[in-house]
C-alpha cells in the first residue's frame, strides 16, 4: 500500500511530496537519480522487487523528490545557485524528511538512505554528513566527487558535499566514531555499460584508509548502469542486513 504525502518546505520554499511504502521495519528512505522524481522507484519497479520486505514488515520505506532538475542537472543557472539548491535540498532532508520519518516510525526506528546514480552521491553524502541521523547507507553506481556534475565550478561547499573530498580529509573523532560505529555502509556497482566501477573502488579505498568498516560489492560486466541491476541488488543487501 502506498500513502502520498506533501508540504511546504521552509528549506526549500516549495511542496515537496514523498511516497510511503509499508507499515512497520527499518526506514529506508530512497534518493531518486538525475533528474528524477518521488515515484521514480516505483514507476521502474524497484519498490515491486522490496514489496516482500515490505510486506513482512522488515522495511518501510520513504521516497522523497530531489531538486536536481534545479541545480545539477540544469544548465541555466550558475554554478553558486546550484550548490546553494544543493544545501537546501540537504536541509529539506535533515531539517524535515527525517521528522517525518520518525513521526511515521518512532524516535527510535534505524533509518537508511540508499539510491542509485546519482542518488547514490546524494545517499552518501547525506550519511557522512550526518550520520547521528542516519544508521547506514547503501549508494549503488554512483561516483562520489560531486565535481563529476559541477561542470567545472568548485567552491568550498562543493568541496564539503563531495564525498570523495571531504571524507578523506574527516579528522573529528565524534563524527568518525559514529560513522564507524555503523554495520551498514554498502557500496555497489556493476561492471556493465554506463558503470564506473572504478568511482566505487575509489571512494572504498577512501573509506579502508580511514579505517571506516563497509561493503563493496563489484559485480560482472552483465551488470549494467540500469534499473535491472539496481532491482536485482537491492532486495539481496536488504534480505541480508535485516534477516
Amino acid at each position: 500500500m502506498r500513502h502520498l504525502h506533501s508540504w511546504y518546505s521552509q528549506s526549500l520554499h516549495t511542496d515537496m511530496p514523498i511516497a510511503v511504502y509499508g507499515h512497520y521495519g527499518h526506514a529506508l528512505l530512497l534518493v531518486p537519480t538525475a533528474a528524477a522524481d518521488y515515484l521514480e522507484y516505483e514507476r521502474f519497479q524497484l519498490i515491486h522487487s522490496l514489496w516482500h520486505l515490505i510486506e513482512a514488515g522488515k522495511i518501510k520505506v520513504f521516497s522523497i523528490n530531489s531538486v536536481n532538475n534545479e541545480s545539477w542537472m540544469n544548465a541555466h543557472v550558475p554554478g553558486e545557485w546550484a550548490i546553494e539548491r544543493h544545501r537546501q535540498w540537504n536541509n529539506y532532508v535533515y531539517n524535515e524528511v527525517i521528522p517525518f520519518i520518525k513521526a511515521q516510525t518512532s524516535a527510535t526506528t534505524p533509518i537508511y538512505v540508499s539510491g542509485a546514480s546519482f542518488g547514490a552521491l546524494h545517499s552518501a553524502n547525506l550519511f557522512f554528513q550526518r550520520p547521528d541521523l542516519f544508521s547506514g547507507v547503501i549508494a549503488m553506481s554512483g561516483v562520489y566527487h560531486l565535481t563529476e556534475y559541477t561542470k567545472g565550478f568548485y567552491n568550498e561547499e562543493v568541496y564539503y558535499n563531495s564525498p570523495n573530498h571531504y571524507v578523506s580529509n574527516l579528522e573529528d573523532p565524534q563524527i568518525l566514531q559514529q560513522i564507524r560505529s555503523s554495520n551498514h555502509i554498502h557500496l555497489f556497482s556493476g561492471s556493465g555499460d554506463y558503470e564506473d566501477p572504478r568511482a566505487t573502488q575509489n571512494f572504498s579505498n577512501v573509506l579502508h584508509d580511514k579505517q571506516i568498516k563497509h561493503d563493496c560489492f563489484i559485480w560482472g560486466q552483465e551488470w549494467k548502469h540500469d534499473w535491472d541491476t539496481w532491482r536485482k541488488f537491492l532486495p539481496i543487501l536488504l534480505e541480508q542486513s535485516f534477516e
